[in-house]
């Protein structure tokens, strides 16, 4: 059974900092490229950052650019989301993907 899990979201100042967890199970995690994407409210999902298996390889929305790390730990089987200098707009739901599965979410609110 397939399964991401994430965790770290929370309540954050703008300019402040949070690190999201996924930790994956049920597959050959080290084969799958993995992503984050966000759901604000009232909008679309959005890709936010994507790694290769290796983690040779990221990509980043232009908004999250020089802000966000995506990186992965393959003995851990866990993808992670160093946000810094957080703004309000990153406020979302925060998802997990890997291979054809998501994850369940985790609330960032990003407000003073």
């Amino acid at each position: 059974q397939v399964q991401l899990v994430e965790s770290g979201g929370g309540l954050v100042q703008p300019g402040g900092s949070l690190r999201l967890s996924c930790a994956a199970s049920g597959f050959t995690f080290r084969n799958y490229p993995m992503s984050w994407y966000r759901q604000a409210p009232g909008k679309g999902r959005e890709l936010v950052a994507a790694i290769t298996a290796i983690g040779g390889s990221t990509n980043y929305a232009d908004s999250v650019k020089r802000r966000f790390t995506i990186s992965r730990d393959n003995a851990k089987n866990t993808v992670y989301l160093q946000m810094n200098s957080l703004v309000t707009e990153d406020t979302a739901v925060y998802f997990c993907h890997g291979w054809d599965y998501w994850g369940q979410g985790t609330q960032v609110t990003v407000s003073s």
